[in-house]
């Protein structure tokens, strides 16, 4: 009985060996036992595949020099450090790269594994290790690797001929826009050139009519004749006035006239300007007013706004030479909601020939118009759109081709109602010898500046420049009144005005300016106790202006002194 136990056993054993050793044959990694020599004791086809001989290539310098063993960062490591003698060490080892030099030449990449073993007394008999064959992954790997080095290389190549390109795209639209200015430059030069010659011959006209009269009067005195000297002096001031109407829609256009903005009632201008707008249009138009029930005001200059209405009148008319409808309307606009206040409207419709859409955007360009040669001097509509936004408004343009033009200026709307003075009601108040410091560098204007003070009763010093004022305002006692230009030879008038109110801080400065460049809002260029007038002037506005000055002046200190004789 105990003999068939023991054969039974051994045949078990024996079936257990057969399957070890099938399993160990067929497994598809490289299983090696090996002793604390490193020799091998049980191993598999696939591990003797690599470490022939059964000991550990750290036992053989000759296997040991086809297997490079790499670490975590790649760098190479020595055959002590393979992980058989690691784990001999009682260093377990696990996933460790390798590949191995074959015979042929070529790599196969491998990965070995190995844990000590001990017996009962925790004491190291030997070690197993495992190698797995890694070679396709790493293949693929280093493939992977390869194509997207060499894609980073074909990106930056391509990012380099991108950005090349977009450069030259930059260059040459840099290019083309200096050419289209350049050409824009031209075609404004050429259209100045076209425009010189008709407001030559206009100020011409003017200026002879100025001239010759001055000298007709001039004869006729001599000859202590003075009959007929009224009619002579009317034709010179109607040609200065012209002359100056041209000069102030020039600054205008340019948008460098100063405004003198006031309360205005929209429809009691156009009710004024009814008869007028009636003689400028032809009997062949209808002409209709339009008046909103709102009463709206507006804070405008009324001049500016009257010449605008008149130059959108007379292009409605010239838009309409077989007749048509023209309509005169004001309304009020709330706007998009951009903005808190509510605009007031002015509109003029035709029922004209319309512009074409590609000259809508031109036409608020200096010296553009749709008109023929030698009858529009494109100013008129440049102007309107300069004021428009001097005065804080905006211009808009409607039209349609064969139907008819539509222009609107709105204007921020005004809730105070101010009366406006009735004209040649302000009374000129003589002077008092009060001292007046002149300063003007063009000696036509300062003399006759000059006689007109004088002859009002004023004290007049005269300088030419700032520099030479601030002289004789040194050697003066008191001065009461600052009368200046702004634009001087070297410190300018602005300049002049506030060192000598640093010197006398209530001074009262009166500008006189053809026009104040920067000067478009007065805000924006008046300081305290300065005000401005625009060239040409009437000489009773001049009187007027410098009498209300220094009486505001004298009235200021008087408070000023009483207030202190309080404290």
């Amino acid at each position: 009985m105990r003999q068939f136990e023991m054969r039974e056993s051994i045949e078990q054993l024996a079936e257990e060996r057969r399957r070890l050793h099938i399993l160990l044959e067929n497994i598809p990694v490289g299983v090696c036992f090996m002793d604390t020599q490193g020799t091998s004791l049980v191993s598999n086809p696939l591990h003797r595949r690599y470490v022939p001989g059964g000991i550990m290539p750290s036992r053989q310098p000759d296997v040991a020099s086809t297997w490079v063993a790499l670490d975590a960062d790649g760098r190479q490591l020595e055959p002590d450090m393979f992980p058989g003698a690691r784990a001999l060490r009682g260093d377990p080892v696990s996933g460790l790269d390798f590949y191995h030099r074959l015979n042929d030449g070529k790599e196969s990449w491998m990965r070995v594994s190995a844990v000590p073993l001990y017996d009962e007394k925790q004491s190291i008999i030997g070690a197993a290790s495992v190698i797995v064959d890694i070679n396709e992954e790493k293949q693929a790997e280093l493939t992977l690797r390869r194509f997207n080095e060499e894609l980073e290389i074909q990106v930056e190549a391509r990012t380099r001929q991108l950005n090349a390109a977009v450069e030259q795209l930059k260059a040459e639209s840099e290019e083309r826009a200096r050419a289209e200015e350049q050409l824009r430059q031209s075609l404004k030069m050429e259209a100045v050139g076209q425009l010189t010659g008709g407001i030559a011959h206009d100020f011409n006209n003017m200026l002879t009519g100025v001239i010759s009269a001055l000298d007709l009067v001039k004869l006729r005195m001599n000859k202590g004749r003075l009959d007929g000297i009224d009619r002579f002096m009317d034709a010179a001031q109607s040609s200065a006035q012209r002359a100056a109407s041209l000069t102030h829609r020039l600054l205008a256009f340019s948008r460098r006239q100063s405004l003198h903005p006031k309360a205005v009632s929209v429809n009691e201008l156009i009710r004024s300007l009814a008869d007028l707008l009636k003689r400028t249009v032809t009997e062949n138009i209808v002409l209709k007013v339009e008046l909103s029930l709102d009463q709206p005001w507006i804070f405008v200059d009324s001049n500016q706004l009257e010449n605008a209405v008149l130059n959108l009148v007379i292009n409605a008319r010239d838009a309409m030479p077989d007749g048509g409808e023209l309509t005169i309307a004001t309304f009020l606009d709330a706007g998009t909601g951009t903005s808190p206040f509510q605009h007031v409207c002015l509109q003029i419709r035709d029922t004209g020939y319309g512009i074409p859409d590609d000259l809508l955007n031109k036409v608020t360009e200096p010296f553009f118009t749709t008109k023929p040669i030698g009858q529009g001097t494109g100013l008129g509509l440049s102007m309107v759109y300069g004021f428009a936004k001097q005065s804080n408004g905006r211009l808009s343009i409607e039209s349609k081709t064969g139907v008819g033009t539509v222009v609107s200026i709105c204007l921020p709307e005004h809730q105070g109602i101010e009366e406006d003075h009735p004209s040649g009601a302000l009374e000129v108040t003589a002077g008092q010898g009060q001292t007046i410091l002149l300063v003007e560098d063009d000696e036509s204007v300062r003399l006759i500046n000059h006689e007109v003070l004088a002859e009002l009763g004023y004290r007049v010093y005269e300088a030419r420049s700032g520099e030479e004022a601030l002289k004789v305002y040194n050697d003066l006692q008191k001065v009461d009144l600052l009368l200046t230009d702004v634009g001087l030879p070297g410190m300018n008038g602005r300049q002049l005005a506030e060192i000598l109110q640093q010197r006398k801080p209530r001074l009262p400065v009166l500008f006189l300016t053809g026009y104040a460049e920067g000067a478009m809002a007065r805000a924006d260029f008046l300081g305290p106790f300065m005000q401005l007038l625009t060239k040409p002037l009437a000489l009773d506005v001049l009187a007027s202006r410098v009498a209300e000055m220094i009486a505001e002046s004298d009235a200021g200190v008087e408070t000023l002194v009483n207030d202190t004789d309080r404290v």
